[in-house]
């Protein structure tokens, strides 16, 4: 079964930038539709950004839309999300997720999972 690993969380001032990545452990990375997703202690995952197969399309949550992008590259095996103008509000742990065959934003119908990356942002 695929397995994903994040980096690239850790403390950053508002407004400075932070780019996550999500390493996929097999080439089957390029047939998942991906995402990203969010969680605070105590509260369910909620969804930040996904990205087709060949990444033509993706979508994001509207409190992140214009500051965050969401991209993959099927070479490396690799998914990103290049997060910026952070905002302390932003603080959370951050997961990659992976499913087929069809897009979605509900994190319920995603089954493959990383561990999660924390993103601390101070004011």
């Amino acid at each position: 079964q695929l397995q994903l690993v994040e980096s690239g969380g850790g403390l950053v001032h508002a407004g400075g930038p932070l780019r996550l990545s999500c390493a996929a452990s097999a080439r089957t990375f390029s047939t998942y539709v991906m995402g990203w997703f969010r969680r605070a202690p105590a509260n369910e995952r909620e969804f930040v950004a996904a990205i087709s197969v060949k990444g033509i399309s993706t979508s994001y949550a509207d409190s992140v839309k214009g500051r965050f992008t969401i991209t993959r590259d099927n070479t490396r095996n690799t998914l990103y999300l290049q997060m910026n103008s952070l905002k302390p509000e932003n603080t959370f742990v951050y997961y990659c997720a992976g499913r087929r065959p069809d897009y979605s934003a509900k994190a319920i119908e995603y089954d493959l999972w990383g561990q999660g990356t924390q993103v601390t942002v101070s004011s």
